[in-house]
């Protein structure tokens, strides 16, 4: 219970979690943008 109490109400806490966050943020929209950019390079091959 203390580690998520030190998580959530010190400084260092607070960055670490906003850190992981925006990372995963980030995977997601890079994941998104190139499953996005091969898909319409596949279908202009196609054509």
């Amino acid at each position: 219970m203390k580690l998520l109490t030190d998580l959530f109400s010190t400084d260092y806490g607070l960055m670490s979690v906003i850190g992981i966050v925006f990372m995963m943020g980030m995977g997601v929209f890079f994941f998104l943008l190139f499953m996005g950019k091969m898909n319409r390079d596949a279908k202009l091959a196609e054509k």
